[in-house]
């Protein structure tokens, strides 16, 4: 069944009624993105409507969908996408696809180099990437001496239990990088960071297997939405 709901008469109006100086694309390349709405964006993405329903309409129903949050829109299945009239699979993947793009490069401006001197520091690394995901993600934060970030390494992708995350997966790359230390970092969809039985478990088991190794596990941080729970600060390490 489609998505249906009213829309202001200027969403309407396909984009080629529209004055040339008001449509998106040409907005866009007069004043740039940044001068853009968050709908207008997406109408641009999605380049055109169909089944009588205009890209700006689509857009906003997109955008109502998903309570006015791209962090929500990110984590929304396709399938959900594909039930707004005019947006078809590939039209729905291109959303995730240039959303699943910013969130990449809201990381890597963060990576290499940063110096992560506590979990506040942790959180702000991690959270853009992590805290909307649908499904739990484990990484593993290389540092070097001065506390630097100098590797972020995905684990493990899926339900967090201790036959997935091995202390020969978590160490493996800590090891060949040298690293001087390691924190542990990993979401939890519901967007509740308290720790679980389980959560607890790995880290125990980790924090034994670093200090085998010499390389001490400096915190876990688990990343919920809009805040976090660290390990170390929580005397659980």
């Amino acid at each position: 069944m489609s998505v249906s709901t009213s829309q202001p008469s200027g969403a309407r109006l396909k984009i080629k009624e529209m004055p040339a100086t008001e449509r998106p694309r040409e907005r866009m390349r007069l004043l740039g993105a940044q001068a853009l709405s968050t709908t207008e964006l997406l109408a641009t993405l999605l380049g055109s409507g169909n089944q009588g329903a205009s890209a700006l309409t689509c857009a906003q129903v997109i955008f109502e969908q998903s309570g006015g949050s791209l962090g929500r829109l990110a984590s929304m299945p396709l399938a959900t996408l594909t039930r707004v009239r005019g947006v078809g699979r590939a039209r729905a993947a291109a959303v995730h696809a240039a959303l699943e793009l910013g969130r990449r490069m809201a990381g890597e401006a963060r990576e290499a180099g940063q110096p992560l001197r506590g979990p506040r520091d942790v959180a702000s690394a991690y959270a853009p990437r992590l805290q909307d995901l649908p499904v739990e993600e484990f990484h593993v934060a290389i540092l070097d001496a001065q506390h630097r970030l100098e590797r972020d390494v995905l684990v493990t992708r899926g339900l967090l239990n201790s036959s997935l995350v091995h202390p020969r997966e978590v160490f493996r790359e800590a090891i060949a990088e040298r690293a001087a230390a390691v924190i542990l970092v990993h979401n939890h969809p519901s967007g509740d960071p308290t720790p679980s039985a389980e959560d607890r478990a790995v880290t125990e088991q980790l924090v034994a297997a670093g200090r085998l190794l010499d390389i001490p596990v400096h915190d876990h941080v688990i990343v919920g939405r809009g805040r976090y729970v660290s390990f170390a600060e929580a005397g659980l390490l």
